[in-house]
């Protein structure tokens, strides 16, 4: 027990506390960062996501498109150009070539994008528990794009 009698109260304060920190914590890890955000009001307003999923485009191909879609209306401020340019790399951008890829962005990125896949680099066994995991959770391979894609993940992403 504190001073005073305060032991309880201090101790419900400080738990009250932590719990406010975890939730602002959570609540960031939630909301889409900058870039994203920017993506989703300048770009989703003419189509949807799925043509920025599949492009994986390096980054002067995706500065190329953005001037592109800003001359056909998308409203994207100077200061944000290279804010959502950096985001379309990082979560839309380019793939190593080769069997596999056209899988990977018309399977994967159905539900994860390239950032993900991207960051998930373990041996061909885990890349192939990954992908069974992901067969039980609807993926839509057949038995011949398990195995290029498998072999393709784990030849670029180990």
């Amino acid at each position: 027990m504190g001073v005073n009698g305060r032991g309880p109260e201090r101790a419900a304060l400080l738990l009250a506390g932590a719990l406010a920190c975890a939730a602002v914590v959570a609540a960031q890890d939630t909301a889409p960062d900058k870039g994203e955000q920017i993506q989703n009001a300048a770009c989703l307003d003419c189509h949807d996501l799925r043509p920025i999923q599949t492009a994986a485009f390096d980054k002067d191909t995706w500065s190329a498109m953005v001037q592109s879609m800003i001359r056909k209306g998308a409203e994207v401020k100077d200061a944000d150009k290279p804010v959502l340019i950096d985001y379309l790399v990082k979560n839309h951008g380019p793939l190593p070539s080769g069997a596999g890829q056209s899988i990977l962005l018309n399977t994967c990125t159905i539900c994860h994008d390239l950032g993900r896949v991207r960051a998930h680099t373990v041996s061909r066994e885990e890349w192939e528990e990954t992908l069974s995991a992901m067969l039980n959770e609807g993926a839509m391979l057949s038995d011949q794009d398990f195995q290029v894609l498998l072999n393709y993940l784990a030849r670029n992403f180990k």
